[in-house]
């Protein structure tokens, strides 16, 4: 015999419905296209009615934007943590190249495109797109300071470098939108192969697998 008891509707706080909804437009902009994020698209996601997507976003243009900040937030905390714990600024920058020119990338490369193509149109999200390329830089300027002053790198210009290597990872990025997948090393390793050369590294120094950890340097 069929049950009648109900499951309870749990109720969330408007903080936190608002974060899933931000959470859902997220995964569907990198999986479908910031075009596709819509009210009723991410309504359907999240099994609930439009009318709940619109109190929390009147304006769509609104969750379009703080999607593709989300998204992008997330994948920069994963790349270059704020505060990373464990191993050199070599090691770190290593991993950081390694992640953004290899095909787990290739979502966000296209979100990144997508963003940039749509915020010519989109005040809200060309706001979102220059503060996540600003911390971006930010992040990679520090680890690329951090290793110069531990001796790991040479450079006069950190900012320069780090402009060098995120306009090649850019340029990379273009591949992913074609959906090639025969990719030759020579142009995986191109962002590698840049920042070797501005930071006066040996060849390969910068392999994901072989960037060795540089010893300890004397405390004066």
């Amino acid at each position: 015999m069929p049950s009648s008891v109900q499951r309870k509707r749990v109720r969330k706080s408007p903080e936190d419905r608002r974060a899933d909804i931000v959470g859902a437009a997220a995964e569907v902009a990198l999986t479908e296209g910031l075009e596709c994020v819509t009210l009723r698209r991410i309504a359907e996601q999240l099994d609930v009615r439009p009318g709940l997507i619109s109190h929390y976003f009147p304006a769509v243009e609104g969750l379009v934007a703080e999607a593709f900040g989300s998204a992008a937030t997330a994948e920069l905390e994963a790349l270059l943590p704020a505060d990373p714990q464990d191993g050199s600024p070599l090691r770190h920058l290593a991993r950081f190249l390694a992640r953004t020119t290899g095909p787990s990338y290739d979502d966000m490369s296209r979100l990144w495109l997508n963003a940039r193509h749509l915020s010519r149109y989109r005040p809200g999200l060309r706001d979102h797109v220059l503060d996540q390329e600003t911390g971006r830089r930010g992040r990679l300027v520090g680890v690329i300071a951090a290793g110069v002053e531990r001796g790991e790198f040479r450079t006069e210009d950190p900012v320069l470098t780090a402009v060098h290597i995120l306009v090649v990872i850019d340029g990379l990025a273009v591949h992913a939108n074609t959906g090639l997948r025969d990719r030759p090393s020579a142009v995986t390793r191109l962002a590698a192969a840049t920042a070797e050369r501005e930071l006066g590294l040996a060849e390969g120094a910068l392999n994901p697998t072989d960037a060795p950890e540089p010893p300890a340097t004397e405390q004066s």
